[in-house]
């Protein structure tokens, strides 16, 4: 099962990373949202883990055109911030808000795609 992360933090990155590839999942990282619609193509996640707030393009943006390319695509939006009231979010299978404890994000992706 491959994991793509979007997040323009790089520790969020290397943390994400180091723990979903301890879980078994093959992890590829993305900075930006257009790295990360570029990365869509070659790596073809199983499910990507996708920051809100983003310097190029924000990730409701970003979640817009993959489900454009993609509909079926488990998405799960990543947030320092409650966003739970924003109707665009919705688009997304999930969210769960940023934590040093990934028990939530774990849960949660393997509730849309199971164990690695």
């Amino acid at each position: 099962m491959t994991i793509l992360v979007v997040d323009d933090d790089k520790r969020i990155q290397l943390l994400y990373q180091s723990e979903l590839e301890e879980e078994g999942y093959d992890v590829h990282v993305a900075g930006s949202g257009i790295e990360a619609l570029e990365k869509l193509d070659t790596v073809k996640p199983d499910l990507v883990t996708l920051d809100v707030l983003m310097p190029d393009m924000d990730g409701i943006q970003v979640l817009r055109k993959m489900k454009e390319k993609n509909p079926h695509l488990p998405i799960i939006m990543s947030t320092a911030y409650d966003y739970h009231d924003d109707f665009a979010i919705w688009a997304s299978e999930d969210y769960v808000v940023k934590s040093s404890d990934l028990g939530e994000l774990k849960s949660t992706i393997r509730k849309l795609i199971g164990p690695p």
